[in-house]
């Protein structure tokens, strides 16, 4: 056996003992309340679950109290329409609802249950599913063919007070709506102008027609093709679904259709759309095909037909994935939080604006670092984010919960504001205990130099501060270098406009920071050659003499590099009143809350005095995170007699 034939073979055994090892399956229900005593077998069951359902009967709402339910969603499939497999049955599709289960957990922190059913007519299959409203607070209808699904949406819609949302439609039409509201600022066009041509008249294409709508798009300037061609009104053969796309027109053909669109969507299968479509296309043109795995056009060969056109497909592997992950555990995060009766319009265009814009502001350190080596900056290959961004949670949610309140389906609205704190809370672990050094951040102005100028980390920090705060950042580092890295990374913060830079090679202020040094460290030996060559070199010992020169407020070195070396420059060059105590504050984030240990990397055998001074200082700081301290001492030798 070839190597070509093993790989595949071994993927395989991988993705099979992934579901099979150490137990099966994916996912697994655990309690949330202690049960350990008899007590908490009396409260959680007989009799004191009694109480609980006495109230809940008073008022059902209060299901949302008292039980699991308000956090709660639905996957329910019945496996006829497996993206990539088609009709494999209902217990078949079951990993898949699995894995979308735990994408909710993972992504939004929503529990799941996935539920198969072998049920086909769609009537039979909407009565399941509403008869389940008690126990869930919001349904995902997945993998059901069309044009069942449409049918299945819309009774359980009719007949369920909570959120019932088919996901291949309305996920993939949000996602996609993101992508071309960002294709459309790049292209420089306007949706109420663009001609849009359709391939695949599916559950998930007539959806993302429909959203196109709600944003704008013409119906008229709209051409939807199916298996047999062009949606035009002669047709006797189309759904209802179909029928309201229809147009009247001669075009019988993907190549007639073509001829001046602006906006390619293919939602049908591969290899569909030919070099020679594309070529017609207007200028800068737009082509989403989403076919998955195998689009209807490789995007290398798209950009061979128009070298300006902006490409998305459903591949990881190339730029501008529609992953329905951008969308559904944050749009469900945001319905089930504030009670949503269901998911409307409103909700949904807020979840496409929240989404583009994301796109549209300069990506965190966290995402820089989970795609390492890809450009992420607004333009033709970034007009979606990724899908492990941790702003989506807190940005979507939040925005999906508003649109509920604004348009008046909400049952239990929330304070917006402390919303948004818990929404990043739940992403952000250090948010919570650090939201009060942020506040202060922003209403204060310093002047923070950046050792380590060029690092990318450096740079995404410095971005942040001009975007968030007041603050001035000073970077020490070559210009050339500084400037390359930030065209790398898509950032658009710049030299002498955004931060000051302080190039160690050639800075006008080098004499004066080597005499400043030099006066520092002439009785530790250092002569005025050596001094010379330390402000050449040493980006922390520059950082140290701009803070003691008064040219620098404070200031971040260590990013890579041990921790001693650095803080030997910085107590070698700052005197005893610009810098006292010497000592380190960590801070250790809890399920119980925020732990400050100190000190953790200074003094090893610290004396009386030095303790005392580093407990004083540390109970100052903590402070400044809106935490009253609580302090304990400990020693080496305490430790060690424990232990025995």
């Amino acid at each position: 056996m070839s190597n070509d034939d093993a790989k595949p073979l071994s993927k395989r055994q991988e993705a099979l003992d992934y579901h099979e090892f150490p137990k099966p399956g994916k996912l697994e229900i655990r309690a949330t309340k202690p049960m350990t005593t008899g007590r908490d077998l009396s409260n959680a069951y007989s009799p004191g679950v009694a109480e609980a359902c006495l109230e809940i009967q008073k008022n059902l709402a209060d299901a949302a109290r008292y039980t699991a339910k308000a956090n709660l969603v639905a996957v329910v499939s019945n496996g006829t329409a497996v993206l990539g497999l088609g009709n494999i049955g209902a217990q078949a599709s079951k990993p898949v609802m699995e894995g979308k289960a735990v994408l909710f957990k993972k992504f939004a922190g929503v529990d799941c249950f996935d539920i198969e059913v072998n049920e086909t007519d769609p009537e039979k299959l909407a009565e399941i599913v509403a008869s389940l409203e008690p126990t869930f607070g919001a349904i995902n209808l997945e993998d059901i063919k069309a044009p069942e699904c449409f049918i299945v949406e819309r009774l359980c819609r009719e007949k369920m007070n909570i959120p019932v949302f088919h996901d291949d439609q309305h996920g993939t039409a949000i996602v996609a709506s993101a992508a071309a509201v960002n294709a459309l600022r790049v292209a420089r066009k306007n949706i109420e102008d663009i001609k849009i041509v359709a391939l695949g008249a599916g559950a998930a294409g007539i959806a993302c027609l429909k959203m196109f709508l709600v944003m704008g798009a013409k119906r008229e300037n709209i051409t939807m093709l199916d298996s047999k061609g062009v949606v035009h009104q002669r047709r006797n053969d189309l759904s209802p679904e179909k029928a309201e796309f229809a147009r009247e027109t001669e075009m019988r053909t993907t190549l007639e259709a073509m001829e001046g669109a602006d906006l390619f969507l293919g939602v049908s299968g591969p290899g569909l759309l030919t070099k020679e479509m594309v070529s017609r296309m207007a200028e800068r043109p737009i082509i989403f095909a989403l076919a998955n795995p195998t689009p209807e056009i490789m995007p290398e060969e798209a950009r061979e037909a128009s070298p300006g056109a902006l490409i998305a497909t459903g591949r990881s592997d190339y730029p501008n994935q529609v992953n329905n992950v951008l969308c559904f555990p944050f749009i469900f995060r945001g319905a089930l939080d504030v009670g949503a009766t269901e998911i409307n319009d409103a909700m949904k265009l807020a979840c496409v604006e929240a989404i583009a814009g994301l796109a549209r502001e300069t990506a965190s350190a966290e995402v820089g670092h989970a795609y390492r080596g890809e450009r992420l900056t607004f333009g033709p290959e970034y007009l979606i984010p990724k899908p492990f961004d941790p702003r989506l949670l807190p940005t979507i949610a939040y925005a999906v919960a508003k649109a509920a309140m604004e348009s008046g389906v909400a049952t239990r609205p929330v304070d917006l504001e402390a919303y948004s704190a818990r929404l990043n809370a739940q992403v952000y672990r250090s948010y919570s205990v650090m939201r009060r050094v942020f506040d202060a951040a922003r209403a204060s102005s310093r002047r923070i130099v950046f050792a380590e100028g060029e690092d990318e980390r450096v740079l995404r920090t410095a971005q942040a501060m001009v975007e968030e705060t007041q603050d001035r950042p000073i970077l020490i580092g070559r210009p050339d270098v500084v400037s390359a890295r930030l065209e790398r990374e898509g950032l658009k913060i710049r030299a002498g406009e955004d931060f000051e830079i302080v190039n160690p090679e050639d800075d006008p202020r080098y004499r004066d920071y080597w005499g400043t040094y030099y006066e520092q460290m002439r009785r530790r030996g250092v002569s005025p050659d050596l001094a010379r060559a330390v402000m050449r070199t040493n980006t922390t010992a520059i950082a140290a003499v701009m803070v003691h020169r008064g040219e620098a407020d404070s200031m971040i070195c260590g990013t890579f590099g041990e921790y001693r070396w650095h803080l030997g420059h910085l107590t070698q060059i700052l005197s005893t009143g610009e810098l006292h105590p010497v000592a380190a504050l960590s801070l250790i984030i809890l399920d119980k809350g925020p732990l400050f240990v100190a000190d953790t990397h200074v003094h090893i055998t610290p004396d009386a005095a030095q303790v005392a001074e580093t407990v004083i200082a540390a109970a100052r700081h903590v402070r400044r995170f809106g935490v009253e301290p609580q302090i304990a001492l400990c020693s080496r030798l305490a430790i060690r007699q424990s232990g025995q």
